[in-house]
């Protein structure tokens, strides 16, 4: 019996914070009653608010957070768009893990790629690249939270450098 109760306990333990994880499983933690006092807690959820949260948990898309990305191409001359453009395919064409974009920002085109959170991170991965674009740079930008979700890899794997160490 002893040994049973020394297995159980812990068992009960650990299902009670699984259970208490959870937003319905905090209610009733708050709505049970205090040992010392015997308060409690009594939570009325408005629909507006029930439905502001699930809509914040479905759609973080406007949401943004303060990341480090790499700069490989800058410039506002004529050819640009079509310089950008080409350095934006190529890349993808050497590190297809890795997200790239390219942004207009008066009078600029931009090509910066990853999703860091991290300085250390963009350093990491400015290393891997900077021998295929010889300009790049880790740049601080605002990055919305859905792209941390796309993106699989920040690192290109072997192949991919070796193929930029070739060019």
């Amino acid at each position: 019996m002893k040994k049973f109760m020394t297995i159980l306990l812990p068992l009960a333990a650990a299902a009670a914070t699984v259970a208490a994880q959870g937003l319905g499983g905090f209610k009733n933690q708050l709505a049970a009653p205090d040992g010392s006092y015997g308060s409690r807690i009594q939570i009325t959820e408005h629909g507006t608010a029930a439905s502001a949260v699930s809509s914040m948990q479905t759609n973080q898309s406007g949401v943004k957070i303060r990341g480090y990305r790499v700069r490989i191409f800058s410039d506002n001359s004529q050819n640009a768009r079509s310089a950008g453009q080409n350095a934006l395919s190529r890349f993808r064409e050497l590190y297809p893990g890795i997200p790239a974009d390219m942004t207009y920002d008066t009078p600029y085109f931009k090509v910066t790629v990853g999703n860091c959170l991290t300085a250390e991170e963009a350093t990491i991965l400015w290393g891997k690249i900077k021998d295929a674009f010889d300009r790049a740079f880790v740049a601080r930008e605002e990055i919305p939270l859905s792209s941390f979700k796309e993106s699989q890899s920040l690192l290109p794997d072997s192949s991919a450098g070796n193929a930029a160490a070739k060019e």
